[in-house]
């Protein structure tokens, strides 16, 4: 994973968290911990204690999460506790729980080298799940009759190794299973044994399937597909038994991902695929411990060790184990309602807890304004400087990736010990400890007295097999007692799920479930006739606040941007690299268009990551409409309609500086590390008197005994200009009339030397290299730091002809493998 190869870059103290801070100022440990315990005891002493809620997330670690759904649903007695894995894979969960009778997760990593067929659907798991994706890659090679299907509107990456890509409408997701399952039923693949004995729900879930996709003509007109290609598809899905279907966002991310995760489950269930090598139904997670917060009860309609709250059974066994003076008896805000509560004043006090709502959350600034009318905000956080850390009243520093201690679950149900290697950095503590705290804080002393984490995971462990007898999936009495410090990894339950045909359903049989196709919830319009799709980029990781460190990773994907379609392009007047506003009901953003065929048209991709510290209008989460599953709670991050238009820049440039340098004058700039240096694009309506006096007042600041060069031409609007200090090259900047501005990748190399010769002075303000070709071009192998330039020339020079002979001759692509399907374009190319 190029994310994981470039970690040894954001393990620094820049921007650190260090100290407890209340109203902005340093506070010792005690102080901060008693005004958060403070503040909730007079809130629900005045308001009850659905006045308070905690705001979670996937990068917190099992013993954390437990800590804080004890808290809160034990002690507190409410259950607003959410997480922010309601936005990645909450229904994904509600499909398993209603066709399960559990969240339990079947399949493990081993069926995707035992399966012949892998359908990979809403997923571009090349730059999503790259460990996963190159696991799929060498299986292939391994096993020449292995297939690939993807199923996504967009071309990406994964596309490089399907057999077939299926294009489809955005939305269909269901339609495209509801005819699968028809398909199988009419070519005599049912699995009568496995369905007649092991399921139930199966004739109305039929009968819905024939009604909604009735043959493959129906389903391609629905889909947007070629007849040939459905055909191709289901075909496929019938001939092999062994198939696994790899799901993710795509499926989840909508107001109907509980219903299409469902139509995926049935088509598995009416054949049998499940419970056995190399097939099975297969969810993938997005956050390093998503899967350790829904086994400990971090969303809001589940108890701890997948116990449900609507179970008056499962509350008593929670509680009397907990010994706990009250049980949260009824669901708590999902996160959209959350937020609208605290909005609303319902919710007074909120604690969040390693995440950036701010950003991430659709209807983004609705959010911003909800918490700054809140009268309580906590943020435990390892950054000192997000969106949302901005807002808090009260800042905790919490311990970071190889600070931590305790364990975590992938999407295999494996758990595994997060060992700390590094020191406890200012003040900053576990996550555990600082609510533990609060509990002890807030009256609980005798229920939270944990002195390590080892004693919160064998606690949970005995949870799970607390009045267990086989009832329920989740049981880790195995581990109860186990050398916490030597843990290996470990897979709860059975390898393959299900294999016994025993589910946790009333009945202990699996549940066929009637999915009738659902449009998205919001429809296009003559004001935003275009459909917005969100997603990540290769190298980024959620709103950057590590990977933004890192001038490896913030190569690749250097700016914000919109993928638009070249049919979309032409209608709009929108010219690639140029800039464009992205407008929704909600709010808008101010992007870089990419144009190309790997969008369908009128349908738009922007990247999830940026944000107010790394842009001046790019948070897309504020386009985006908070409409949700009606079960599950996630929201709809691919559907919501948006007006494009072009953003008419009077001037653009680029500015090159060792500093971080405030950039409020400008209408559009986002910023991006580089080796010792910022990145800064930039542009704007109003073209200043004097590029000279602002371009002076920008990067010399005070300082007025500095080395400054610079070029202006009026005649065609190109300005140039360099700071040097001792020699050394402190910032330079371009501006021109266009977006049509040199190359500047060759800028980069001269910050790293200690004086600049005068040849490349003089390059400096001719905006060309010193030396032709020195330009690498954009970086395609962040990995290992190649440049497109240095690839095509070795490709034209050198007659590499395969992406394995460029590997060989500059190890591009043989780091994680995410580029690969750039670097095959790229052959093509040369």
């Amino acid at each position: 994973c190029s994310k994981w190869m470039a970690l040894g870059e954001t393990l620094d103290l820049d921007g650190r968290l260090l100290y407890p801070m209340v109203n902005g100022q340093v506070s010792e440990w005690d102080e901060a911990l008693d005004r958060v315990a403070d503040g909730f005891k007079i809130i629900i002493a005045e308001h009850g204690p659905d006045a308070v809620a905690f705001y979670v997330s996937g990068q917190l670690l099992t013993e954390d999460y437990y800590v804080a759904n004890k808290l809160m649903k034990g002690y507190i007695g409410s259950a607003n506790i959410d997480t922010n894995s309601r936005l990645c894979m909450s229904s994904a969960v509600a499909a398993y729980k209603r066709a399960f009778g559990s969240d339990s997760v079947p399949c493990n990593y081993e069926d995707l080298e035992r399966a012949k067929l892998i359908v990979l659907t809403g997923s571009n798991a090349a730059w999503t799940h790259p460990v996963l994706y190159q696991r799929i890659v060498r299986a292939r090679q391994e096993n020449p009759d292995l297939q690939v299907v993807v199923i996504d509107p967009r071309r990406t990456a994964s596309c490089d190794i399907a057999d077939l890509h299926l294009a489809l409408k955005p939305g269909s997701d269901a339609v495209l299973f509801n005819g699968l399952m028809n398909y199988l039923d009419q070519h005599g693949e049912r699995n009568p044994l496995f369905t007649d004995n092991y399921c139930e729900g199966l004739d109305t879930a039929l009968s819905t399937a024939q009604h909604t996709a009735p043959n493959i003509s129906s389903v391609a007109q629905q889909c947007e597909l070629s007849e040939e290609v459905v055909e191709k598809f289901y075909r496929l899905f019938a001939r092999n038994e062994r198939t696994v279907t790899l799901y993710s966002q795509g499926i989840n991310q909508s107001s109907s991902g509980t219903d299409k995760g469902n139509a995926i489950i049935n088509c598995h269930l009416l054949t049998g695929r499940i419970g056995r090598p190399g097939m099975g139904p297969f969810s993938i997670t997005g956050q390093p411990n998503a899967m350790g917060g829904r086994e400990v009860g971090g969303l809001a309609n589940q108890l701890a060790a997948h116990m449900e709250l609507d179970n008056p059974e499962h509350r008593d066994i929670v509680q009397q184990f907990w010994q706990s003076p009250t049980i949260a008896e009824r669901s708590g805000l999902k996160a959209v309602e959350l937020f609208n509560a605290i909005e609303a004043g319902q919710v007074k006090a909120i604690w969040i807890m390693g995440t950036n709502p701010v950003v991430s959350m659709p209807e983004a600034d609705r959010v911003m304004a909800a918490l700054k009318q809140c009268e309580l905000v906590v943020v435990s956080d390892v950054m000192a400087r997000t969106d949302t850390v901005d807002l808090a009243h009260i800042k905790l520093p919490a311990l970071a990736w190889g600070e931590k201690d305790g364990s975590v679950t992938n999407s295999e149900r494996r758990i595994s010990r997060q060992r700390p290697f590094l020191d406890a950095p200012g003040q900053a503590k576990g996550d555990w400890w600082i609510i533990a705290e609060v509990a002890m804080r807030m009256g609980f002393a005798g229920h939270f007295a944990y002195s390590n984490p080892a004693e919160i995971f064998d606690e949970y462990a005995r949870l799970t097999a607390y009045r267990n007898n086989g009832r329920r999936d989740l049981n880790l009495s195995g581990w109860i007692g186990a050398d916490y410090e030597s843990l290996q990894p470990m897979q709860w339950g059975a390898a393959r799920l299900f294999g016994d045909g025993r589910f946790f359903t009333p009945s202990g049989r699996a549940r066929f479930i009637a999915v009738t196709p659902r449009p998205p919830a919001t429809t296009t319009s003559d004001d935003y006739p275009m459909r917005l799709n969100s997603g990540r980029v290769r190298d980024h990781w959620h709103t950057m606040p590590r990977s933004g460190k890192s001038p490896r990773l913030a190569t690749h994907t250097q700016e914000p941007y919109a993928e638009i379609h070249p049919e979309d392009a032409r209608r709009l007047g929108i010219d690639d690299n140029t800039l464009v506003r992205v407008s929704g009901a909600q709010g808008e953003v101010l992007v870089r268009a990419m144009v190309g065929e790997a969008q369908q048209p009128g349908s738009l991709f922007v990247p999830i990551h940026w944000n107010d510290q790394f842009s001046r209008n790019a948070r897309v989460g504020g386009v985006i409409n908070a409409v949700t599953d009606p079960l599950s709670g996630q929201p709809e991050f691919k559907q919501s309609p948006v007006r494009v238009e072009p953003f008419n820049a009077h001037w653009y440039g680029f500015l090159l500086s060792r500093r971080e340098l405030p950039m409020a004058e400008t209408d559009y700039w986002s910023r991006s590390r580089g080796n010792g240096l910022w990145r800064y694009p930039i542009a704007g309506h109003h073209v200043p008197d004097d590029w000279a006096q602002r371009a002076r007042r920008l990067l010399c600041s005070n300082e007025h005994d500095v080395g400054w060069i610079e070029y202006f031409d009026p005649a065609t609007r190109q300005y140039r200009a360099a700071r040097l200090v001792n020699g050394r090259l402190e910032s330079c900047l371009y501006i021109g009339p266009d977006h049509k501005l040199p190359p500047h990748d060759w800028l980069e190399p001269l910050f790293e030397k200690e004086m600049i010769s005068d040849k490349e002075r003089i390059a400096l303000l001719s905006g060309r290299p010193p030396i032709a070709g020195e330009d690498a071009g954009p970086t395609v192998c962040a990995c290992f730091g190649v440049g497109r330039n240095t690839i095509l020339k070795a490709v034209r020079e050198e007659g590499i002809d395969s992406v394995e002979a460029i590997g060989k001759a500059l190890k591009a692509g043989t780091g994680c493998g995410s580029c690969v399907a750039e670097l095959r374009g790229l052959v093509g190319i040369g």
